[in-house]
């Protein structure tokens, strides 16, 4: 298991995607969330097809924080079922790495 993770969600809005992003940060879940342009998603739900505007959230942040941010992101987040995948970081710049476990409380 490597340290650090990338977490992704996607939110039907920018605004929403700000909120979530400043919670995260000021709580020390998270020590970035950058936030895409907006996507379209296809997806089924509730038996229907459907496609929607989303933003996706790129969350960094360390593997050990995955359960408390997957539990916040649950209270917090707009979705009835919000996508929470986490993607083991397995390079990245030394300095970069520094600074994320820094701002996550290593």
């Amino acid at each position: 298991m490597t340290e650090f993770i990338l977490v992704l969600t996607t939110v039907p809005e920018e605004k929403t995607g700000q909120e979530i992003g400043r919670i995260l940060v000021e709580e020390h879940l998270a020590a970035c969330v950058t936030i895409s342009s907006a996507a379209r998603s296809v997806y089924r739900w509730e038996g229907k097809i459907c496609t929607e505007p989303e933003y996706i959230l790129f969350i960094k942040t360390r593997t050990a924080l995955f359960g408390q941010l997957e539990a916040r992101l649950k209270k917090i987040h707009p979705y009835k079922v919000p996508e929470i995948i986490g993607l083991s970081i397995e390079k990245g710049s030394t300095d970069y790495l520094g600074w994320l476990g820094e701002e996550t409380g290593i």
